[in-house]
């Protein structure tokens, strides 16, 4: 029998399921491999027997917590795709502010009719199996994961600098152009894509486990810049700093 893959969104603008549904001819293929039983911008059948659970989005709800502990039960592999689900992404720049005062900014004099607690991830509430980080998430990636699982095999996650893919691209360092990067510390997987055309490593893949800290801060330290500037720009996709619960 075919796994059944269910597909759930939480907080986010969608967009890495429908980065999903731009894989075309990709996911005709899939479907020969792989039964999807829930996914809300495909279908609108449902079902709550499912092998596989691919979560979009961050929690940022007492709901999303109780609804991402229910997925979780019923999954046997639980993957993150995108920024939101796997480090928390750009939600978590309201938790630098009081919930009151959110809920107050968004929806006004409607704000008693809503919940909102500090944006997290996904693993600070369930266990997650596979995490793929990027704004949107990486179609090549979400390939080669999905096919690994497939066959039964342990996907690879990259977990190296960006440094590195821009170096094979033969791209100008950003810093040599006077401007700031977060490639010496960002989980590579993404081909250097953003700086390839012409910008900066935004640090949407999140840190590599083992960053090379001291050869970072010499980089900054050479160009005139200092720690703090880099923090202040991973606050950007990772500004959550919190545990699992």
């Amino acid at each position: 029998m075919k796994p059944k893959v269910a597909f759930f969104d939480f907080t986010s603008c969608e967009g890495c399921q429908l980065e999903v549904l731009n894989f075309e001819q990709e996911v005709l293929q899939l479907l020969n491999l792989l039964e999807i039983v829930n996914f809300r911008e495909l279908m609108t059948e449902r079902s709550d027997d499912y092998d596989i659970a691919i979560i979009d989005g961050a929690i940022s709800t007492d709901a999303d917590v109780a609804r991402i502990k229910e997925i979780r039960e019923r999954a046997s592999i639980l993957i993150t795709i995108g920024a939101c689900s796997s480090l928390g992404g750009v939600n978590c720049l309201k938790n630098a502010y009081p919930m009151e005062e959110v809920l107050s900014v968004v929806y006004g004099d409607a704000a008693g009719y809503y919940n909102t607690i500090p944006a997290r991830p996904v693993s600070a509430v369930v266990p997650v199996d596979y995490a793929l980080p990027q704004c949107p998430v990486n179609k090549a990636e979400f390939l080669e994961v999905v096919k690994a699982l497939l066959l039964g095999k342990k996907p690879e996650i990259p977990n190296y600098p960006v440094c590195a893919e821009c170096k094979m691209a033969e791209n100008a360092c950003v810093f040599d152009l006077g401007r700031t990067c977060l490639g010496p510390v960002t989980r590579a997987g993404c081909n250097a894509l953003c700086v390839t055309w012409g910008r900066h490593c935004w640090g949407c893949r999140g840190l590599v486990d083992d960053p090379n800290v001291d050869a970072a801060t010499d980089v900054l330290k050479e160009h005139g810049l200092t720690a703090e500037d880099i923090v202040n720009k991973f606050r950007i996709y990772t500004a959550w700093t919190g545990g699992s619960e």
